[in-house]
């Protein structure tokens, strides 16, 4: 009979390398909780009509890459392929954000799904750390979740990281540089690729972000985003700008920045890194606007960020950064004998009890057959039992990595385990 494998661009994490993940999310759950940032956990499955409505229907995403389907009863759902507009929903349906100068400030992560060519730290399950900011519309809320973001970088000990930020402006300002681009580029559009032949009408701001030769060649010399701010978004920029420049915050204002998602309006921003190739990014965010009302909210700014883990655990590994493993130092008990293999049984019970993590065989293996599943478990420390040391109620502690043995009396194992 063939083996079921995983589906393809879906991998597992196992045990050796689970701890990095924990390492990471604690990372990012401690620097979320220092921006007074709370934690939200959104469904995994939602209505089709929510990517739709909140992503864009011109957008790549929702044209190519979700996992959508009829459910039994009929209904179109949709694998979540991002993570904001998930957060939109549930901010609008148990109020968060319902009351007029009310605020919100969330973060997740969570497991996001697109159908596209599985690349390295790119899969079709990807998982991300991304933040929300819901009721501010000042700059200096742009500007913090782009510290947060930054901040959450260092601590995970990530070097080589720059900052690249860029403005579309308000709605306004947007469709503005819309007609721009589309008077630029109209000339060109039998130079286009297929697929930003059909963006020139539908999504022309995606022409920027492609990857094709031929697309990047027409692009050249396009006209910047900032010819069409209007002066509320262009002082809106220079603020962030400034702030930024206060907090000593590199950056680089990048004029053909745009972001995969249609809802963006104001400032935006991309995080490159060493060591991940031509395609560098772990992460990026902008300013939403307009997100919440269309999505059945009352008109409610708002900014977040995402940034993906696996190609965030790919530079760390890359840059050569060891990460805090966060598992606990392992005890193994080893018995000779049945009258021992008890006396085990109730330490075993006892060092847990006591926060130590223990293990032992219960198999009823020789005391060679006890060492060898010893030497694979990673275990940091051997406590033998035998006939000599339950009559003297004593355990032989070993130190697996320095071979230093000693005998301890038993009442004092834990105490010593611990300092």
């Amino acid at each position: 009979m063939s083996k079921i494998q995983a589906p393809k661009g879906f991998e597992d994490v196992l045990p050796a390398d689970s701890w990095k993940w924990q390492a990471i999310e604690r990372v990012a759950r401690e620097t979320a909780a220092l921006y007074d940032f709370k934690e939200i956990r959104t469904p995994v499955l939602e209505s089709t009509a929510l990517f739709h409505r909140g992503v864009g229907e011109g957008s790549d995403i929702v044209r190519k890459e979700t996992f959508t389907f009829a459910d039994r009863g009929g209904d179109s759902m949709t694998l979540r392929p991002e993570g904001t507009a998930g957060v939109v929903r549930a901010a609008i349906e148990h109020n968060l954000i319902a009351q007029e100068g009310a605020r919100a400030k969330v973060f997740y992560i969570a497991a996001n799904f697109r159908y596209e060519r599985p690349q390295k730290g790119r899969l079709r399950a990807h998982h991300q750390f991304g933040a929300e900011a819901f009721g501010i519309a000042d700059p200096a809320q742009d500007v913090e979740c782009i510290l947060l973001q930054m901040d959450f970088y260092r601590r995970a000990g990530l070097k080589d990281v720059q900052l690249q930020i860029n403005s579309l402006g308000d709605a306004e300002s947007k469709q503005r540089y819309r007609d721009l681009l589309v008077a630029f580029l109209s000339p060109k559009a039998a130079q286009l690729s297929e697929d930003s032949q059909r963006r020139l009408s539908e999504n022309p701001l995606r022409i920027l972000d492609s990857k094709d030769p031929r697309d990047k060649e027409a692009v050249q010399g396009a006209p910047p985003a900032s010819d069409a701010l209007s002066e509320k978004s262009r002082k809106h920029f220079e603020t962030v700008q400034q702030l930024l420049a206060a907090s000593r915050e590199a950056f680089e204002v990048s004029p053909s920045l745009v972001r995969g998602f249609d809802y963006y309006t104001e400032t935006l921003w991309e995080v490159t890194a060493s060591g991940l190739g031509a395609q560098n990014a772990i992460g990026g965010g902008g300013r939403y606007d307009n997100l919440v009302e269309s999505l059945g909210g009352r008109p409610t700014p708002g900014v977040g960020f995402g940034s993906g883990l696996e190609r965030l655990l790919i530079a760390l590994e890359a840059q050569g950064v060891q990460l805090p493993n966060p598992t606990k130092p392992l005890v193994w008990l080893v018995y000779h004998g049945d009258a021992a293999r008890a006396a085990q049984w109730q330490l075993l019970r006892e060092l847990r009890a006591n926060d130590v993590a223990a293990d032992m065989d219960h198999s009823g293996r020789s005391v060679k057959g006890q060492f060898k599943l010893l030497d694979r478990s990673g275990a940091q420390w051997a406590v033998t039992i035998g006939d000599t040391e339950l009559a003297n109620n004593t355990v032989v502690l070993k130190h697996l990595k320095t071979g230093e043995q000693t005998t301890v009396p038993k009442d004092q194992l834990i105490a010593k385990l611990k300092s």
